[in-house]
């Protein structure tokens, strides 16, 4: 099979309206070859537009698509997606029931006329990308949800696209096959080099699969990075929530984009409400929690004293949610289940200071 992820494709200023419904707004991205990028946001954020207009099955109003300085779709130049060399992986799999895998995966190349030796050399390199080079001659309904899934990108790839999209892939599968696929998903990329495009509402998804991650809001890009990035150093309060857990309080010190350590946080929390405007987040593994009661703690720059409002156990740890004295939630994660309404004392050891939602 030919090597994939050879081409860099820019998304500049693109815009899609339906209507008077601006489903992107002006969205800028530039995916180098062989990244693996992830579209995250909530349900109607414009992921799935942004990725049907990537194919070729939307057109644009504003702004240009151009995959290795080949312009695909601007105001006034559409090109269709068959001459586009993407190839797309929907949620639904969309696989014909009465065809083999074989058959299957081979369908868009037959349709381009190749046959013979050359036909079947390509399908059996497209199975065994996504190792399942021995069930060609199994039906669809044969398969489990998992398998149907790497047939589905299987087909894809016999075409050699320059570009995959992935469309909310795991959607369809249970928890403990979506964890089985990431790993699959993780170990494609790395065997074949391509570059993928993938819409996900689930955060945890495309932290733990993309190379970097486009977060979207109401058809804006709201951040574009790492996703560790993201997860330490993300730009608003919103972004902030929406990726991993976390608790946002309000201090009286920082600035948005700048972090906020110990002892300079601890005093910020424990000025005076009306002084408290900046918003900071505090991440579980960032709160160290005494057993010792701490009633005393609340007007030190050391700690600060919490009551213990819920208990769950996740199995290697608890997860407390804890109340401060100003009335904000705090969560935090600890060895051992300290008892509810119970006092504890709390050392917040860092912060991340947000900009506010515009």
């Amino acid at each position: 099979m030919a090597e994939l992820g050879t081409s860099g494709l820019m998304i500049d200023r693109v815009t899609k309206r339906f209507g008077e419904q601006t489903a992107v707004d002006a969205l800028s991205l530039t995916i180098n070859p062989g990244e693996f990028v992830a579209l995250l946001g909530p349900s109607g954020c414009g992921k799935t537009t942004m990725l049907r207009m990537l194919a070729g099955f939307e057109t644009i109003n504003d702004g240009t698509i151009q995959l290795a300085n080949r312009t695909l779709a601007s105001a006034d130049t559409h090109m269709p997606p068959e001459q586009r060399n993407m190839a797309m992986v929907f949620q639904s799999y969309a696989l014909w029931p009465h065809m083999s895998v074989a058959d299957n995966v081979g369908y868009p190349v037959k349709l381009r006329g190749l046959r013979g030796a050359a036909y079947h050399q390509k399908v059996q390199q497209a199975l065994a990308l996504v190792e399942l080079d021995a069930y060609a001659d199994r039906m669809p309904q044969a398969l489990s949800g998992g398998q149907r899934q790497r047939v589905a990108l299987a087909r894809c790839l016999v075409s050699d696209p320059s570009v995959v999209l992935l469309d909310e892939p795991l959607a369809n599968l249970d928890r403990h096959l979506r964890a089985t696929m990431e790993h699959s998903f993780r170990d494609f990329h790395r065997r074949t080099g391509a570059t993928l495009v993938y819409v996900t509402h689930d955060q945890t998804e495309a932290m733990a699969l993309a190379d970097k991650i486009a977060v979207m809001k109401a058809g804006k890009l709201i951040q574009w990075g790492a996703p560790e990035t993201l997860y330490r150093q993300p730009r608003t309060t919103w972004v902030a929530g929406f990726i991993g857990q976390g608790s946002q309080l309000k201090v009286a010190a920082g600035h948005p984009g700048k972090r906020l350590e110990g002892a300079a946080l601890m005093r910020g929390l424990n000025a005076i409400a009306s002084e408290r405007t900046q918003s900071v987040l505090v991440r579980p593994e960032h709160i160290q929690i005494s057993a010792a009661p701490a009633s005393s703690a609340a007007h030190t720059d050391k700690q600060l004293a919490a009551q213990v409002e819920s208990v769950i156990f996740r199995g290697e740890r608890y997860e407390l949610t804890l109340r401060l004295p100003s009335g904000e939630t705090l969560l935090a994660y600890h060895p051992s289940a300290p008892d509810l309404g119970s006092q504890v004392a709390v050392d917040l050891h860092q912060g991340w200071c947000l900009e506010p939602d515009q």
